[in-house]
Parts: structure tokens; C-alpha cells; sequence
């Protein structure tokens, strides 16, 4: 959520649609932490990621599919209290709404409340801690107040603060994390729903949970495996994370991450999209691609090309599909959209990363607004660079190895973990 993004009138749609979960638990220990994703009313039942390097000690907490995003389950506080919120690579903040809240969106669960929590720590101004977020500004009550703003308009401001975050080991008893930094969130606005109750930040900055987090479970580096959209509410997945949480096997490819000043996003390199049998550069003059030219965005939905990129995409899918595309409805607006009751068959398209292939299926890259409704689930953004988002992420395993600045694509049923 942290870069800027169109949204057109369907994936507003979409984020309706996506809010019917329910939220079960977390696993962890010291080797690692995973999260598991689970959609409303989902089945709590054992379960373990194929691919995952052979660590029986990998921690894991659970994360909820919800209205194109995906919510993380945590507990905070002493006692702890759990929250919900958005599991997002594109940004670092782990904030939920506090009480009190003057202007706070509505949200079902009640809003997290400091005063009953004996481990929770308001950031003095004067601290270091205070610093690490560009943000943070000096309160009347000499305490540290934050801002923070995504892409799609939505923002934060509260107070930085300190807090045991407690999640549960994979032998089912509870690991209490001390001091986490994060945002108790005062005055929050933007395109939230009740069900989120504020996000987790997961990107490669120093405020994020990865980073926060890496020395205790043995190294910066997590996996995820996300369900695709419209999956049956009652399937899981997960994500893992630290020590155990490599991608191996049979099938992998990996691409560098690539590094910018900006430690916060996970931006790789997109040399081109095959469509069917037809391989269209990124570049349209054919010349050498910018290095980290997309961002793998958790927190955004579908994928997101450049204007110029994204044209040439929608002609070759509209030319490989043999129905005639949707014109008349104005809910979906300019998107290419098809009228059918099952998803397409085809084309199949393999995004070409550096060094590594990514064939995306049907269920991947079109996606039913409604009924008997399939659009091509990517948008169209100004700039040079794009998006790669939740939507073409699902059904890999994909692993994130700081440490080694590569991320890893396995392809998985993440619905038959």
C-alpha cells in the first residue's frame, strides 16, 4: 500500500466482495515465524507448506483473506488483545486504532485500549526510536506522534509507541515479543474496511516486523503462500517466517532483489510479459528495462503497468480470447471483461523476471466482480515503473531472503497446504 495506484470502479467491487472472513491463530518459536491465511470462517486444521526447507521449529501466525487483502493475526498488549491487519510488503508501520479515536473509520472488533495494558510505552520524543520514523513529531506530552500516508490515499496518525506483541509456537504455547515498535493510531482515514483494523507492515525498512523481528527467529527472510481470490471461505494458507522459511525444491526460480535508498520496498526487475505464445517487452522501444522496475506489493490487489506497457497487454489478451469483450456496462468501466460463468481458459501469461519465468493461469489474472463477470485483473498507473500484486502472487510459494536479496517462486496449490 505504500506506492501510489489507480483504482478503477470494478476493484472497488472486488473490495467488497473480499470482506466475509473470520480470523483463527498464530504459531512461533525462536527458528522462525509463519503466518497462516485463512479465509471467513475457514477450518483450523494442521497444516504445512511443501517447499518449506525441512525445519520442523518454523513458527507460523495466521492471516485471513479478506476483500482482496490479506489480514494478519496478532496479539498485543498484557494482557494481549488481538488484532487483524493488513499483511503489507509495500510498507514498514505495524499500527492498529487505538482508543481513543476521534475520527477512526468503523471497525467490528473493539479498538485496541493502552491504558489496560501494562507493557505499552508511549516513544519519547527525544528517543533514537522517535527518528527512525521520517515522521515523527514532538506531542505537547513530550511523547513521539507519527504520520503515516500509502499510496492509495489511506493514512495514519497516532502515537509510536512500544508493546509486547505475543504470538504461539508451533507447540502451541505462547512467545511474547518485547518492546515491538509500532503505531497506536489516533485519527485514521482511507479505504479500510471494518474487518481491518489497521496493517502490518512487512517491507525491508527498520520499522517493519521482518526487521524487528529477524533476530530473534534466526534471519531476515519470510515465505508466503497465498489462496487465490473467490477461494471457499473455509480454505487456509500461510506465511512463514525467519529460519525455516526458505523456498526449496523442485520448480523454484528465483530473481534479485534489487536495492534502492529506500530500504522499504521489494522491487525486482520485469523484463516482459508473454501472452499466450507472444512475448511484448516492457519496453515498447525494445530497449534495456530499468533494474527494480515493479514492486511485489502484498497490499495491493492486482497488477498495475505502466500506461504504454499495459495497452499493448490488453490488445494481445483481447486478440488470444475468442469472446467478445463487455461494452455496455459502466460498473467496470474501460476494463477488459468478459461475460461468463466460468473463468477463461486461456491465455496463459508468464511474466519474465530476471532470470526467472512466472507462468500466471486464469484464476491469476482474471477476476469475477461480480457475477457471471471475469476481468483481466490488471490496471493501468502513471510512470515508468509497476506493481505486482496479491492477485498474481496467489498459488506460489514465495519466498523473500533478505539476506541474500532474491526472491523465489514456487509454484503451489496454497488451498492443499
Amino acid at each position: 500500500m505504500a506506492y501510489p495506484r489507480r483504482f478503477h470502479p470494478w476493484f472497488l467491487v472486488i473490495f467488497l466482495l473480499c470482506q466475509l472472513l473470520h480470523f483463527p491463530a498464530i504459531e512461533a518459536n525462536n527458528d522462525g515465524f509463519s503466518v497462516k491465511l485463512i479465509r471467513r470462517n475457514s477450518l483450523r486444521a494442521p497444516s504445512r507448506l511443501m517447499g518449506l526447507a525441512n525445519n520442523p521449529n518454523t513458527p507460523h501466525a495466521t492471516i485471513y483473506p479478506y476483500l482482496g487483502q490479506h489480514l494478519m493475526e496478532l496479539s498485543i498488549g498484557t494482557p494481549p488483545i488481538r488484532i487483524f491487519g493488513i499483511a503489507d510488503t509495500g510498507s514498514d508501520l505495524i499500527w492498529t486504532q487505538c482508543v481513543p479515536c476521534s475520527n477512526c473509520y468503523n471497525q467490528i472488533n473493539p479498538l485496541f485500549d493502552p491504558t489496560k495494558s501494562s507493557t505499552y510505552t508511549n516513544v519519547p520524543c527525544e528517543s533514537e526510536l522517535c527518528h527512525k520514523l521520517d515522521t515523527g513529531v514532538c506531542s505537547p506530552q513530550k511523547s513521539c506522534n507519527y504520520t503515516y500516508a500509502y499510496g492509495d490515499s489511506s493514512i495514519t496518525h497516532g502515537a509510536l509507541a512500544q508493546e509486547t506483541v505475543t504470538i504461539t509456537s508451533t507447540t502451541g504455547a505462547p512467545l511474547s515479543l518485547k518492546e515491538i515498535l509500532f503505531g497506536c493510531g489516533h485519527n485514521d482515514s482511507g479505504t479500510f474496511n471494518d474487518h481491518e483494523m489497521g496493517i502490518i507492515g512487512l517491507g525491508g525498512g527498520p520499522l517493519s516486523l521482518i526487521s524487528q523481528i529477524s533476530p530473534l527467529f534466526g534471519g531476515k527472510k519470510f515465505s508466503q503462500c497465498l489462496v487465490p481470490f473467490h477461494t471457499d471461505t473455509r480454505i487456509s494458507s500461510r506465511m512463514s517466517f525467519g529460519r525455516g522459511s526458505e523456498v526449496s525444491g523442485d520448480g523454484v526460480v528465483s530473481t534479485p532483489l534489487v536495492a534502492s535508498q529506500d530500504q522499504t520496498p521489494y522491487l525486482v526487475t520485469l523484463l516482459g510479459i508473454s501472452v499466450g505464445g507472444i512475448y511484448l517487452p516492457f519496453n515498447s522501444s525494445q530497449g534495456n528495462v530499468a533494474k527494480g522496475n515493479m514492486l511485489i506489493d502484498s497490499g495491493t490487489p492486482p497488477i498495475y503497468l505502466p500506461r504504454q506497457f499495459y495497452d499493448r497487454i490488453v490488445t494481445q489478451v483481447r486478440n488470444e480470447v475468442a469472446m467478445e469483450p463487455i461494452k455496455d456496462d459502466p460498473e467496470l468501466g474501460s476494463q477488459l471483461c468478459y461475460r461468463t460463468t466460468n473463468n477463461l481458459n486461456g491465455p496463459l501469461l508468464t511474466a519474465h523476471f530476471e532470470g526467472a519465468d512466472v507462468v500466471l493461469s486464469p484464476t491469476q489474472i482474471f477476476i469475477p466482480p461480480k457475477d457471471g463477470v471475469f476481468c483481466l485483473a490488471i490496471g493501468e498507473m502513471d510512470g515508468e515503473g509497476g506493481i505486482y500484486g496479491n492477485f498474481a502472487q496467489s498459488n506460489y510459494l514465495i519466498g523473500f531472503d533478505l539476506e541474500r536479496q532474491v526472491v523465489s517462486f514456487k509454484p503451489t496449490d496454497c488451498t492443499k497446504q
